[in-house]
């Protein structure tokens, strides 16, 4: 059976072919021997895999930087925020590790874990997928922002106390995540 993305965060509320007018051809990323699985049941729709995705000159230090949330620029005032270090692990995978403000305050999230390269199109960036608390996580990198999604809303809950959560967005830092 043949699966085609059908939309990511952001696109949810669309429903476009592969092959539409606003959205360009996806290309497929897989070898014969690949090991990626489909993802099933999730935000994308049941006809999403990950061998649909175009891999060609994609670079995993491209998307290696911090991100943080927009409050992280009023740290100083006090704000709470979030930052994610992303690193390189190999040119299909990188290494997450998502920390909150501790420096006045209790830290309200925590994560470590890796994700596989998922693919990458001029629609929706680079996409990479981790099994996240028996869920699928999305992050998704386009221009100098990073989007964090998850198939099950209240996944990403887990790693975040007082009703936070990982999703949400991240824009890329021009120096270093000060922790």
């Amino acid at each position: 059976m043949t699966y085609t993305l059908a939309a990511l965060t952001g696109c949810n509320s669309v429903s476009p072919t592969v092959h539409s007018d606003s959205h360009s051809t996806v290309k497929s990323i897989a070898s014969t021997t690949s090991t990626l699985p489909a993802i099933e049941s999730n935000i994308l729709g049941t006809n999403v895999s990950a061998d649909r995705f175009s891999t060609d000159k994609v670079s995993t230090d491209k998307v290696s930087a911090d991100y943080a949330t927009a409050d992280y620029d009023k740290r100083a005032q006090g704000y709470d925020w979030v930052g994610v270090m992303v690193r390189a692990d190999g040119d299909r995978q990188i290494d997450i590790k998502v920390r909150s403000r501790s420096d006045i305050k209790k830290p309200t999230c925590h994560f470590d874990g890796k994700a596989t390269l998922m693919g990458q199109d001029t629609a929706h960036g680079t996409i990479f997928q981790a099994k996240v608390n028996g869920s699928t996580a999305f992050f998704q990198f386009k221009d100098d922002t990073l989007i964090i999604d998850s198939s099950d809303k209240y996944a990403l809950n887990y790693f975040c106390s007082g009703g936070g959560s990982l999703a949400g967005e991240y824009k890329k830092l021009a120096v270093g995540l000060e922790i």
